[in-house]
Formats: structure tokens, C-alpha cells, sequence
């Protein structure tokens, strides 16, 4: 199992990140991005790096309920924070509403943006921004489906929205 802990020599902090609801304590390199430290340390695989320049939305994750980018988060600047990822959404065997949504509506191909596409989709339902088509797709726009599986993921977004 790959070690927690920084490379000696680097510039490391101590952080805590709450993540899915477990405390998690790293020593890690002041440089290191969420994205890198949900993946390479803490071994939840289930966030995507795809562009790694914040353009493709697949390394979503919720922050202290909004929704950002792992990639262009360091992870030290979320100490203490309340992080949820694609792995956090399910409850135990049960998929969350949304996850159930993306596969009753057939909303991924390949599936490598899907985990990103479900944290956005949650999050803007969370916002409200969901009023039509329209309003899901602007607010969906950061995340790229190489596929093209954009109505079938506006059609899940649609199914799981709170009516307001």
C-alpha cells in the first residue's frame, strides 16, 4: 500500500479532510491537489482526472456542499472541510437518486465523465438551477461528455429535480 506521507524533503502540511464522513489525516505536500490526494492517497478512484486543468468537470467533487474542481483544489486549502465524493453519494448497496437516474436514462457511454456529470447533476438540483432544459445544460456546460451523452444526462438531471 503506498505510504500517506510525503517525499522527504518536500514542503508538507498536515491536513484533515472529511471525507464521505470519515476523518482522514495526511501529510502531504503543500502542492498536493485534492484530486491527487482523493486518488493516490486515499485510494478513492471513483473521481476522475481527465484534463487536469479544470476544462472537463470529470474531477467534481462537493466541498463543503458546492461543487469544485479536485484538480484546481489543493487539498490543504480544504483542511477540515466536509468532502464528498462519487463514492460518498451511495448508501451502502443503495444507489443515491441520482446515480439511479443516469442508469434508468441510459446517461453515459464510456463512462469516465459520469462520476463528475452525477456531482455536478446533484449539486445544481441542490442550487436550483433546473427550472428547464435550457437553465440544466448552461449550468451542466462545465462538464465535457466526449461521447455526447448530453440529452440523456439533461433527461436524468430532469427526472431527479425538486420541483420548486
Amino acid at each position: 500500500m503506498p505510504s500517506r506521507t510525503a517525499p522527504p524533503g518536500q514542503a508538507v502540511v498536515d491536513v484533515t479532510l472529511h471525507v464521505n464522513g470519515r476523518a482522514e489525516r495526511l501529510r502531504l505536500d503543500a502542492r498536493v491537489t485534492l484530486l491527487d490526494a482523493l486518488r493516490e492517497r486515499l485510494h478513492l478512484t471513483g473521481t476522475k482526472k481527465g484534463c487536469d486543468r479544470g476544462q472537463c468537470g470529470a474531477c467534481t467533487v462537493h466541498v463543503g456542499g458546492r461543487r469544485v474542481l479536485s484538480c484546481l483544489t489543493l487539498a490543504a486549502g480544504v483542511n477540515g472541510e466536509q468532502v464528498t465524493t462519487i463514492e460518498g453519494l451511495a448508501d451502502g448497496d443503495r444507489l443515491h437518486p441520482m446515480q439511479q437516474a443516469f442508469i434508468d436514462c441510459d446517461a453515459f457511454q464510456c463512462g469516465f465523465c459520469t462520476p463528475g456529470q452525477i456531482m455536478s447533476a446533484t449539486a445544481l438540483i441542490r442550487e436550483g438551477h433546473t427550472r428547464s432544459d435550457e437553465e440544466i445544460r448552461d449550468f451542466m456546460s462545465g462538464n465535457i461528455c466526449r461521447c455526447g451523452a448530453y440529452p440523456n444526462i439533461v433527461e436524468a438531471v430532469r427526472a431527479r429535480r425538486i420541483p420548486r
